[in-house]
């Protein structure tokens, strides 16, 4: 009785088995048909774009030319040095502070060079009374020579005195010009107005002839001092516009002219200087930064498309256009970016009249339907309507 029972449950089991791994494959094919039924649907599903999401490629004017770079220096910089040797007594203007022509920079120990000019002074009232007495004697001597009192002689020697007091006289007063000239130069002055960009001392520091003191600048002189590979020379004229971007003002673009180009190229670098002076009014307002850009020396037509439609991905490029209904997925060739307005040469991939999408999303599919709606017709058309009634 045991074993018709044990057997009875053991076929049973199998029974079970045999239903649900029968039931498995169905559900899976079932699941497979779906998921290929709903991919199938997913890329026949039409996208719906409005006509500001596509624009159409069209050509315009792309300006190159040979790069330049440089930094942004002041044509008025003067770099005042010590004319006379003396202690620093006083610097009366620090780093960035704007100055006045005549402004008083710094003072210089004045005392040895003051005594000099009072020592200067005595020698020329000294050398005024010798000069005096002698011209008394000579015109003494010319009235007694007149007389028969005196000879020749005596009023040739005479004016001879006469001459070498005048001598004196000259010598003394130049020594007392130049003393007082010195004594002026005790005081440091500002040739123009501007900005102090450097002071080279401090008080109490020695200044020896020719020893730097202080630096100023005139912001509003700036230009961009850059230069140019040789073999590119031959492009660049005077008046060209240059379109440059200097370091710590980001991507923001300033605007120049070709004020000069240098005649000779540097012996060791073989490069060519050329000046760039700003064609509007901004203008950085620090010198000495980096700067570098572009002297547009020629302007061809090509086909230009934004940066927005372009999908950059490694080194392929693409876009995406609309043509008869359907979205492609086209590979690019770019060339130059115009660094005027952004936007990148098309060397091929493209053609004149092609429509693209203007920001394409990453959900796209190749051979997707497209309908373009028209949202503004039909809103226009209704306004009419409106306004009819």
């Amino acid at each position: 009785m045991l074993r018709k029972t044990l057997l009875a449950l053991a076929i049973a089991s199998a029974l079970v088995a045999c239903g649900k791994s029968a039931k498995e494959p169905e559900k899976a094919g079932a699941s497979a048909s779906a998921s290929a039924a709903a991919a199938k649907d997913e890329k026949k599903v039409t996208l719906l774009m409005s006509p500001e999401d596509t624009l159409t490629v069209e050509s315009d004017s792309l300006a190159s030319g040979p790069v330049i770079t440089g930094s942004i220096q002041p044509e008025r910089r003067a770099d005042l040095r010590a004319e006379v040797g003396a202690i620093v007594l006083q610097v009366l203007k620090e780093n960035g502070e704007a100055v006045r022509k005549g402004d008083i920079l710094l003072r210089l120990d004045e005392t040895s060079i003051r005594d000099s000019l009072t020592s200067a002074d005595e020698a020329t009232r000294a050398a005024e009374q010798s000069l005096a007495q002698a011209q008394r004697m000579y015109e003494r001597q010319k009235t007694l020579l007149a007389s028969g009192m005196v000879s020749a002689t005596a009023l040739e020697d005479a004016e001879v005195r006469r001459n070498n007091a005048q001598s004196d006289l000259a010598a003394a007063r130049s020594r007392s010009v130049a003393a007082r000239q010195q004594l002026t130069r005790t005081l440091v002055r500002a040739p123009f107005d501007g900005i102090v960009s450097e002071r080279k001392v401090s008080n109490g520091d020695t200044a020896q002839v020719g020893k730097e003191l202080i630096k100023v600048i005139d912001p509003s002189s700036m230009r961009f001092e850059g230069t140019v590979s040789a073999d590119k020379i031959g492009v660049v004229k005077v008046g060209q516009p240059v379109l440059f971007r200097v370091n710590g003002y980001g991507d923001k673009p300033f605007n120049g002219k070709v004020k000069r180009v240098d005649p000779a190229a540097n012996a060791i670098t073989r490069q060519v200087e050329v000046l760039v002076e700003f064609a509007d009014a901004a203008r950085p307002g620090v010198a000495g930064l980096y700067a570098e850009g572009r002297v547009e020396a020629q302007t061809a037509s090509t086909l230009m498309i934004p940066p927005s439609a372009l999908v950059q991905a490694g080194d392929s490029n693409y876009v995406w256009r609309v043509k008869n209904g359907t979205l492609a997925k086209v590979p690019l060739t770019i060339g130059t970016r115009d660094e005027r307005s952004g936007r990148w040469q098309v060397l091929s991939g493209l053609q004149a009249g092609d429509m693209v999408v203007r920001v394409p999303t990453s959900g796209f599919k190749d051979g997707q339907p497209v309908q373009l709606s028209a949202a503004k017709a039909v809103a226009s058309a209704s306004t009419q309507k409106t306004s009819g009634k």
